[in-house]
């Protein structure tokens, strides 16, 4: 049987640059499919769920959201038993952040994309997708024979593994991302930023003058971030990336991208039946999220 041809999903908001990436992957590699081409991160989101192609071009800087968050978006939204696209970013970034991409093994081209750096991407994508075809009838036969009991965690394909622990460390690297703590981390001697103990959030003719130790967690929505207290909820504008870098990171855990939690409030961890995981607090009757990329601060479970 012929193998199928390789898709692919390219996620660029300037359209005259996505046309001229096709044009030269039609030149570096005829038999891949483009699949799809999107504008925005949160189209290539959905169209990479829906489309499911083997390979994932997603430009840096997007509207709605930038190829990084899209990228996390997706890794944490990806069956846990599909093999996870090979993920090319392309950026205009300074050099810096470029050693950032090279030392996660993320590949990534340059604007302009240069012909010669694209044959060189294509060629590891060749052998990604060799590599991954060749483990598959092993990951398959693998799974007939072992039935997980309903206790343990249903693990991950492993190059959707791979993805979530490259895309964590990416993240951590600086100029890379807008920092947020991936781990709780201890203070380095020396460090003495101020830390934030009283949040402003103010309605309508008042503000409200909320002790940072009242809170239990924050989560960004829209164009404000949620404050939530044990017995009140209250808005602020501040974004919740700035507002983290003002918190102490060994009370305030990130644990998914749009979610700050105290730690100390944190009352059990849930796992579901697809084994995601989920927090109860205390003093507050709703369930949290975990991100996969956040999941490793729960390694007990």
């Amino acid at each position: 049987m012929t193998p199928a041809a390789p898709r692919a999903l390219i996620a660029e908001d300037e359209p005259l640059l996505a046309a001229a990436l096709q044009q030269e992957l039609r030149t570096a590699w005829p038999e891949l499919q483009i699949a799809a081409t999107v504008g925005d991160g949160l189209s290539a989101v959905q169209q990479a769920l829906a489309l499911q192609p083997d390979v994932l071009f997603f430009d840096i800087r997007m509207p709605g959201q930038t190829g990084l968050d899209a990228a996390v978006a997706l890794a944490d939204a990806w069956p846990a038993h599909q093999p996870f696209p090979a993920l090319v970013f392309v950026t205009a970034y300074d050099q810096y952040a470029v050693q950032a991409f090279e030392a996660q093994a993320v590949d990534y081209l340059l604007k302009p994309v240069q012909s010669a750096r694209l044959q060189k991407t294509v060629q590891k994508l060749r052998l990604a997708l060799i590599q991954k075809a060749q483990a598959a009838p092993i990951s398959r036969a693998n799974s007939a024979t072992e039935a997980p009991s309903p206790a343990q965690t249903p693990a991950l394909e492993p190059s959707l593994q791979r993805a979530i622990d490259q895309l964590r460390h990416l993240m951590a690297q600086p100029g890379v991302w807008p920092q947020l703590p991936l781990t709780p981390t201890p203070h380095t001697a020396g460090t003495t930023s101020p830390r934030l103990t009283v949040i402003q959030a103010s309605h309508g003719s008042q503000i409200h003058m909320v002790p940072v130790d009242d809170v239990l967690y924050f989560e960004a929505a829209d164009k404000y971030v949620r404050v939530l207290t044990a017995r009140a909820e209250y808005l602020i504008r501040t974004p919740l990336k700035e507002l983290a870098d003002q918190l102490d990171p060994q009370e305030f855990w990130q644990v998914h991208r749009s979610t700050l939690v105290r730690a100390s409030a944190i009352a059990t961890v849930l796992r579901d039946e697809l084994g995601k995981l989920h927090l109860n607090l205390r003093g507050r009757p709703e369930r949290l999220a975990v991100s996969r990329l956040y999941a490793h601060l729960f390694k007990a479970m």
